[in-house]
Order: structure tokens, then C-alpha cells, then sequence
């Protein structure tokens, strides 16, 4: 016959089972607190900011900055030339600028992010890149010496060699036109356009054909008296300077078609009119005349009260600026109380104060203002 041992299968005291119950209960409660913080994300990593300037300004504003090594970026600089590249891990990055027609230095730059922004140390100089504009006039018996004009932002002449080349240096990017002129010759194409991006620009070529005949332009400048010996001078696709004879005659020759500029001058004279446009097509101009009339010649006489003190003498200063800017006109002390100028310009506002000046060289303040409009 079986017997159980004692206290087999044989339930606990009811303390003893509310006790386990208990135990059961709390270990269950924390395994429900502990399930769900194992599924929390981690915390998000810290990042930082890399910055700098370009300058000046007028090189840096725009300019595109681009940021490669431990992470890949690109932002554009503001109109200061200051740029920013946020939310960066900590590692090592490489800054590079670029702006087309600009070259900087550095060329760029590396900074190592370490736990902390970096603000200083990433800086760079922006320099405007020029070019140049070429080419050559052919063949060299007409490009020799022939004049070429560049227009455009900005605008120049040169001359080209005695093998027909020419070069403008120094051009910004832009778009330019050039032009070839020379007395007796006429250029295919007449002008050509050229632009410049980031980069010279060679080939720019003509070809010279000289004209089969060439023409003149003349005149007089009457009367005599204010017409002969003096200067005319040409201007436009040749320039020439001629001086009048005896009659008041002047005469061009030499000259290829195109649109003259004649100005007559002779100290003493005024001229009507004052310039005449020509324009030479296949013939001789005549009769380009102009009238002189003598220059009416003024003075201004100066006169003022003795000093009070005992003076040597007295300067005369003189301005066409009212109230400033006077300057001595007088080249020893003045020991009169008055004084001519002889110098005047017509058509011009002078202003006059004068100085006194003691044994010992030492001088006054200005007198008074004293005011003469010549006519």
C-alpha cells in the first residue's frame, strides 16, 4: 500500500501562497515596464555649422560654395560673401568657392568639425579674372598701323603692328564689338562682335582692301585776318592736323569714304560754326568753310582799403569757386591798393579776396569777397 510522503503535493499555508502570488505579480509588472523601453529610438546625434565670407562683396555675393568630405553640400554666398552649411556631423570638410569670371584664394579650404561650430578661419578673396580680345588685319600692307576700336563695358584703341596684329587686354566678361579703320583702305567684315565668358577670345581677323581712289576735304576761313595761320584739325576715320595759308585756306588729302569731323581754332578767335561733319563718298568735298570773329578780351581791375596795420605789401588770390579754392595771382607783394588781372577767361565767374603782409612775411586772413562775371 502506496503512502504520500508528507507535505507531497500538499498545498502551503495560505500566507505562504499570497506571498508567491505577490512575488508573481511584481515581476510580471516589471517586465511590462521594462517591454517597452527596449523599442524607444535613440537619441538623435548633435551637428554643427560650418560658415565663412567671401570678399569683397562685389566677387563673393552669389557665389556658389560647395563642401565635400565627410559629407556633400552646396549653398550660395549672400550679397555680403558670407555662407553657412548647418547639421554637420563631426568629421573633416573641404570648402571650395567658384563664381564665373572670379578666381579666389585660397582655392579652398579644410576645417575638422569637433564637437563645436566653426566660424572663424574660412575666408576668401574674390578677384574679377579679365581676358583678352585678338586677332590680325591682312594682309600687313593694310593692317599695319591700322586703328581698332573695341566698344562695349569697357572701351578702348589700339594699333596694330606692323604685322597687322592687335590685342586688347584687361576685358572683363562681356560682349564687345570691334572695329577696324584705317585712311584709304576698307575692312571685311567692317566690324565683328565678340564675347567674352571666361575665357580670351583670339581670331578676331580682318581682311584690308585698299580703296581705289581717295578723295579730299576743303575750305576757308574767312576773313583773313582771323582765318589765316590757323589750325584745323580732321577727325573720324583719319585723323590730320592742317594749318591755314595766308588766304584762310585749308585742304585734307589722302582721305578713304567716311564721315569727317573738321574743327577750325586761332587764339583770339571764335568760329561759326564750331565743327563741321564731312561725309567723303566717292568724291572730293569743297567748300567746308567757317567764319572767325575776334575774341572780345577782358580785365578785371581790383582795388581795396589800406590795412590798418603797417604791411609790406598785399596779395591777390583768386577762385571760380564761390567762398574756397583761391589761389595766388600775383607773383610779388602788391605795394598799391589796387591790381589788374589780365588772365580772365570769357564766359567765367571769378572770385577775388586779398591779404596783407607784414616786415615779417606774416599774412592776414582773406578781406571780403569781391565777385567778377566776365561775359
Amino acid at each position: 500500500m502506496m503512502r504520500r510522503r508528507k507535505n507531497e503535493f500538499q498545498a502551503g499555508s495560505p500566507a505562504q501562497t499570497r506571498r508567491i502570488i505577490s512575488r508573481l505579480r511584481g515581476a510580471l509588472a516589471l517586465a511590462g515596464i521594462l517591454a517597452p523601453l527596449a523599442f524607444l529610438p535613440p537619441p538623435p546625434a548633435q551637428t554643427y555649422s560650418i560658415s565663412g565670407t567671401i570678399s569683397p562683396a562685389a566677387g563673393g555675393s552669389g557665389a556658389t560654395v560647395t563642401l565635400s568630405g565627410a559629407a556633400n553640400a552646396t549653398t550660395t554666398a549672400d550679397s555680403s560673401g558670407n555662407f553657412t552649411f548647418s547639421g554637420l556631423a563631426n568629421g573633416t570638410y573641404t570648402v571650395t568657392p567658384s563664381r564665373a569670371g572670379y578666381a579666389f584664394t585660397p582655392s579652398s579650404l579644410s576645417g575638422t568639425v569637433s564637437g563645436a561650430n566653426i566660424t572663424t578661419g574660412l575666408t576668401f578673396t574674390a578677384a574679377a579674372q579679365t581676358f583678352t580680345i585678338s586677332g590680325t588685319i591682312s594682309p600687313a600692307a593694310g593692317g599695319s598701323g591700322a586703328t581698332v576700336t573695341l566698344s562695349g563695358a569697357p572701351a578702348a584703341t589700339t594699333t596694330a603692328d606692323g604685322a597687322g596684329n592687335y590685342t586688347f587686354t584687361g576685358l572683363p566678361n562681356g560682349t564687345y564689338v570691334v572695329t577696324p579703320s584705317r585712311a584709304g583702305y576698307t575692312f571685311n567684315p567692317s566690324t565683328q562682335a565678340a564675347t567674352v565668358s571666361g575665357a580670351n577670345v583670339p581670331g578676331i581677323n580682318f581682311t584690308a582692301t585698299a580703296q581705289t581712289g581717295t578723295f579730299s576735304i576743303s575750305g576757308t576761313i574767312t576773313p583773313t585776318a582771323g582765318g589765316s595761320g590757323g589750325t584745323v584739325t580732321l577727325s573720324g576715320p583719319a585723323a590730320a592736323t592742317t594749318t591755314t595759308d595766308t588766304s584762310g585756306n585749308y585742304s585734307f588729302g589722302g582721305l578713304a569714304n567716311g564721315t569727317y569731323t573738321v574743327t577750325p581754332s586761332n587764339t583770339g578767335y571764335t568760329f561759326s560754326p564750331l565743327n563741321q561733319s564731312v561725309t567723303v563718298n566717292g568724291a572730293n568735298q569743297t567748300g567746308i568753310n567757317f567764319t572767325a570773329a575776334p575774341q572780345q578780351t577782358h580785365t578785371v581791375a581790383l582795388s581795396w582799403t589800406a590795412s590798418t596795420s603797417v604791411v609790406s605789401g598785399y596779395n591777390v588770390y583768386r577762385s571760380t569757386v564761390n567762398g574756397s579754392g583761391y589761389a595766388k595771382i600775383n607773383s610779388t607783394l602788391v605795394s598799391l591798393l589796387a591790381y589788374t588781372d589780365n588772365s580772365v577767361q570769357n564766359g567765367t565767374t571769378y572770385y577775388y579776396v586779398t591779404t596783407a603782409v607784414d616786415s615779417t612775411s606774416a599774412e592776414s586772413g582773406f578781406s571780403n569777397q569781391a565777385t567778377a562775371v566776365i561775359p
